[in-house]
């Protein structure tokens, strides 16, 4: 900034400061142990159970937040109803829900069967068979996958394919040298690496490796083995429904051990499961290569003679609900800078009773998610009661207070948010995302999404550093300052600390934070929906802990304190932003993880949208200076087809990828908008 136009803005920011410093040495409103305790004893309690999206619980976390923003008077987002805003009756909470659709569950529609019929009822091996057709009982013998297509296949000859595995970076292959086009294929559930969750096929205990391994094959169903004696213990036989990824494009259903044993029988082949499993186990373990059944010594000799066939018919019904986050507005007052926004957000939903994305092996037990995240929601209801406050300064840009849902789910509420805003979203100068900021320990805060605006460090420094009144003001990065600032008295002990003009603080006490920051603007939480669409984000968490997605996330862990210091901190980051005139500068940041590796050698530098249902892998962004940009592929394009593998899903996507190899040239086909298009991408090492 020119220099006259930076001692102009000096000169307005130093009264601005000076004003604004006065009426905070005398108000009340700062972050609330005593608040913050009953927010999250609420939100983490049982009666919540865990606040899974679209559950009872979730559905009263959310009026919760709403009737605090009613007492604080947060506007209310009236007449956005093609975003979703309901349009209710004027007093009620309601009016601060953004609904998004959201499948709940799913559960057994018409037509499930499964029958076997054997084609020879002499085994040619002199071995007993079974000779009538056999139908299996759905429940009890079989289930359907929450993520099977929904089909009819009918008389399709059976084939056992070991672990049903093909994984081309490890030279491992049960489809080698063996054709199932047509058929329904049998697989053991789980992998080579027997019962470790380290090993090197770790990623194929999920059962969708295997569907995309048979689908790739041309077998027209898959069906997976159970691994328990008593089916009614079997995990895959409860339906369950992945809202990031859609269906499997084949029939999918787990069996159990005696439907399979009766299969493997009418196939002419009395075997024992549990010594099929411990051979493929060992011979793996001792790198001997093996091709299909029947080849020598090198298979367990599983090759089903008789070819029988089985016909199976698959119906799944999903259950939507509606899901919802929660906004709620502070308006600016000054007559331009009103029309642009700060988002201040953090989710409200755990994981319910456990299940799917829980660390611990059995369900049932509320998963109460105290730090993850009813301590940023809390964080969120503080600083909006702040904001909101008659007593304290107006800000003068319209601050968003959005409490988001579907965040465990894959970013499903901030992901419609952004493609739903209730204001434009290029008037959003940034957006502050609090997830898990309630157990600090050693003051030790990190900060990510630094590299996403230029100065957010020099903010972030004073910020942490400064609070109050009547010291020289620090320049910020955007050529203005930073109000007054106050050193914060070193103590825990919440007591007010005195400026040099005499007046008492009453504010907690902030003490310098240890901070680590990272540049990165994408991450595992809500503000990377936001920096997809090139809005400026930071990130504040304290970090992981041993509670972490377990039911032992509980209230009284919480570092209550601590999350008010955090809070103070946090404010003023907001104050900071809105002090100046010129809204922050989006930048590129630099990339400073490639994600989930998932043992994957290559790196293509793609963020897929994890929340999108359509056909294909819809991208969120691309990571500057990544094969995938050299390669010209852009956000919103939509991966239909990688090196040479249909894409449908995330898993498509991911299973395409370790298939890739380093410095090879691939072909990408995409659809931008409604062209069709065909790129080369050539993947880089993984570092």
């Amino acid at each position: 900034m020119h220099r006259k136009f930076f001692n102009l803005a000096l000169i307005i920011s130093l009264a601005i400061g000076t004003v604004f410093a006065q009426q905070m040495a005398t108000r009340q409103d700062v972050p609330s142990v005593e608040r913050l305790r009953a927010h999250i004893n609420y939100l983490a309690s049982d009666k919540l159970e865990g606040r899974r999206t679209g559950s009872e619980g979730a559905n009263l976390a959310a009026e919760y937040i709403a009737r605090e923003f009613s007492r604080y008077g947060l506007q209310r987002s009236i007449g956005w109803d093609t975003s979703g805003m309901s349009i209710l009756e004027a007093d009620s909470p309601n009016r601060y829900l953004q609904k998004f659709p959201y499948v709940a569950g799913v559960e057994l529609g018409n037509g499930n069967t499964l029958r076997l019929t054997p084609q020879n009822p002499n085994s040619p091996t002199g071995r007993r068979t079974i000779s009538e057709p056999m139908d299996f009982r759905v429940g009890e013998d079989w289930m359907p996958l929450g993520f099977s297509s929904n089909a009819h296949v009918e008389l399709a000859p059976a084939a056992f394919v070991h672990y049903g595995i093909t994984a081309t970076d490890l030279n491992y292959d049960d489809y080698k040298e063996r054709s199932v086009k047509g058929d329904i294929v049998v697989a053991l559930q789980g992998t080579p690496d027997g019962d470790n969750p380290h090993g090197q096929f770790a990623r194929y205990e999920d059962v969708r490796w295997k569907a995309i391994a048979a689908r790739n094959a041309g077998a027209k169903a898959l069906l997976v083995i159970s691994r328990e004696v008593n089916f009614k213990d079997e995990r895959l036989a409860r339906l369950r429904y992945d809202n990031s990824a859609g269906d499997a494009g084949l029939p999918v259903a787990v069996i159990s051990r005696q439907a399979a044993r009766n299969i493997l029988l009418a196939g002419g082949e009395q075997v024992d499961l549990a010594n099929i499993e411990k051979f493929l186990i060992e011979t793996v373990a001792r790198k001997v290569e093996f091709g299909p059944p029947g080849q020598g010594n090198k298979s367990p000799g599983v090759t089903l003679h008789n070819r029988p066939v089985l016909s199976l018919q698959t119906s799944i019904a999903r259950r939507e609900v509606e899901a919802a986050n929660v906004v709620g507005i502070v308006n600016g007052f000054d007559p331009v800078l009103k029309n642009e926004t700060i988002v201040i957000g953090a989710h409200y939903d755990h994981l319910g009773r456990g299940g799917e994305g829980s660390l611990v092996p059995r369900e049932g037990d509320i998963h109460h998610g105290a730090d993850d995240n009813a301590s940023g929601t809390a964080g969120l209801l503080e600083l909006a009661r702040i904001f909101a406050s008659s007593g304290s300064p107006r800000p003068r840009r319209t601050i968003v207070f959005i409490a988001f849902s579907g965040e465990e789910e894959g970013l499903l509420g901030s992901s419609y948010y952004v493609n739903h805003p209730l204001k434009p979203l290029e008037n959003t100068v940034a957006m502050i995302n609090m997830d898990m900021i309630g157990r600090m320990k050693n003051n030790k805060l990190i900060v990510g999404g630094v590299g996403t605006a230029d100065g957010w460090r020099k903010v972030i420094d004073s910020s942490a550093k400064f609070w109050g009144i009547g010291v020289t003001p620090t320049p910020d990065s955007y050529g203005g300052v930073l109000p007054g600032t106050l050193t914060a008295n070193p103590s825990r002990s919440g007591t007010a600390t005195t400026s040099n003009v005499g007046t008492t603080a009453a504010l907690d006490s902030i003490r310098s934070l240890d901070l680590t920051l990272s540049e990165d603007g994408y991450g595992p939480s809500d503000h990377s929906s936001f920096y997809a669409k090139k809005v400026p984000v930071l990130f504040l968490w304290t970090g992981t802990h041993e509670d972490y997605h377990k039911p032992s996330d509980t209230a009284d862990k919480i570092n209550y304190e601590d999350e008010s210091h955090i809070l103070s901190f946090v404010a003023r980051i907001i104050q900071s932003i809105d002090a100046n005139s010129a809204r922050p500068a989006y930048t590129v940041a630099k990339s400073e993880s490639q994600g989930r590796t998932m043992g994957f050698r290559v790196y293509l530098g793609t963020i897929p949208n994890y929340s999108d249902s359509g056909d294909g892998l819809l991208l969120d962004g691309v990571r500057d200076d990544s094969p995938a940009a050299k390669a010209g592929i852009k956000a919103g394009d939509r991966i239909v087809r990688l090196a040479g593998r249909e894409v449908h899903n995330v898993y498509d996507y991911t299973y395409a990828l370790g298939e890739m190899k380093a410095g090879q040239e691939y072909e990408v086909e995409l659809l931008r908008g409604t062209e069709r298009m065909k790129l080369t991408i050539t993947p880089a090492a993984r570092k």
